[in-house]
């Protein structure tokens, strides 16, 4: 019999049960007076806000794609999403079945007051740290 290994990484706790090939991904968010948001982070949390009722994994995916032309792995949103929800910063809810995904069901993410003052934040941080650049000469700041 092999006893679990867990691993710390940051504030994050991974259990590795080896025989029963069984992964547990455990999160514990210390209230650190201000919490921090990564840049892949902001990213998808700037997606759910942009998206709004159409804020599901694979069209943020998609979006960052898109719109920043950056090849984003649909795992890494779906675990940023998670993290997100754990911070308080989005929720979630399970949309309509639909045909072309065989009946199940879509787990949309809408942005919360917490999320929504987040980004206006590190909008207003930002902007300021921008103003300090003169090569950038940003009008109408």
């Amino acid at each position: 019999m092999h006893l679990p290994q867990a691993h710390l990484f940051g504030k994050s706790i991974i259990i590795w049960i080896k025989d029963n090939n069984c992964c547990i991904y455990l999160t514990k968010y210390k209230d650190m007076g201000k919490e921090y948001l990564g840049e892949f982070e902001e990213l998808v949390l700037t997606m759910v806000a942009a998206l709004q009722d159409d804020a599901y994994g694979a069209a943020i995916s998609d979006e960052i794609e898109v719109r920043l032309k950056r090849d984003v792995n649909l795992s890494a949103v779906h675990v940023t999403l998670y993290r997100l929800e754990d911070k308080g910063y989005i929720k979630s809810s399970l949309g309509g079945g639909t045909k072309e995904r065989g009946g199940r069901r879509k787990r949309i993410y809408t942005i919360t007051s917490a999320g929504m003052a987040m980004l206006r934040a590190m909008k207003e941080t930002r902007l300021e740290l921008w103003k300090m650049v003169p090569q950038l000469k940003i009008s109408g700041l």
